[in-house]
């Protein structure tokens, strides 16, 4: 097989891993011998290669807690938990909104497009529980979908603008958005194990499941 796999063509340079906690259990052990001994085999062959790759991994899963549910090799944790670097929810770096949104046009938009400052108030107040890739989605989309130069807030996805006008609703229509707030935080924080989550806002598995539902909360790719 004289086709190149990608350490090889990082070879000298590096190599992005994003989502290693999908991995399987079956091919780590290959990338802990590419990352700890430098040698790959191509598919099919028992030739060995050296490969020198400086290796970026990225995940939003707990990697500890997969090693200690031996869902992930302890080793290669260790291995690849050089220079480990936790990155917030978009949702806590709102100032960083306006600046993805330029990013985004700029990869996905034919002809110049912006977004009006009512377009860009709306965004910044979404919680973004999928995070930049939900944020690049709702771009890539509306993009396609917009007649002509401006984004207006019509012209955002429809989940946007409930939340915009449920933040701007009745008292208990906007506690009840503060109520999915924290819920979505505490799943978050507690990897999306409900029993956790439950612990940590002081409420039953039951109340939450429930309130998850009504709330249509759920965790996105």
């Amino acid at each position: 097989n004289n086709r190149k796999g990608r350490f090889e063509l990082a070879h000298g340079g590096s190599l992005m891993l994003d989502e290693i906690g999908e991995m399987p259990l079956s091919l780590q052990p290959k990338l802990l011998r590419a990352v700890q001994e430098g040698k790959i085999s191509r598919v099919g062959s028992e030739e060995e290669n050296d490969v020198d790759v400086r290796l970026i991994a990225a995940t939003n899963r707990n990697l500890k807690k997969m090693v200690d549910e031996g869902q992930f090799r302890e080793d290669l944790f260790y291995r690849i938990r050089v220079l480990e670097i936790e990155v917030p929810p978009l949702r806590h770096r709102r100032q960083e909104i306006s600046a993805f949104l330029d990013f985004f046009l700029d990869r996905y938009a034919a002809t110049p497009l912006h977004f009006t400052p009512e377009a860009v108030d709306m965004l910044i107040k979404y919680p973004f529980p999928g995070n930049v890739r939900e944020l690049e989605h709702i771009v890539q989309r509306t993009v396609t979908l917009t007649r002509g130069r401006s984004i207006k807030p019509g012209d955002l996805p429809q989940e946007i603008r409930h939340f915009q006008t449920a933040t701007e609703g009745s008292l208990a229509e906007r506690l009840e958005a503060v109520e999915q707030e924290m819920i979505l935080s505490a799943l978050e924080k507690s990897d999306w194990v409900q029993t956790r989550a439950a612990e940590r806002l002081g409420i039953s598995e039951r109340v939450l499941r429930y309130k998850m539902k009504k709330g249509d909360v759920r965790k996105e790719g």
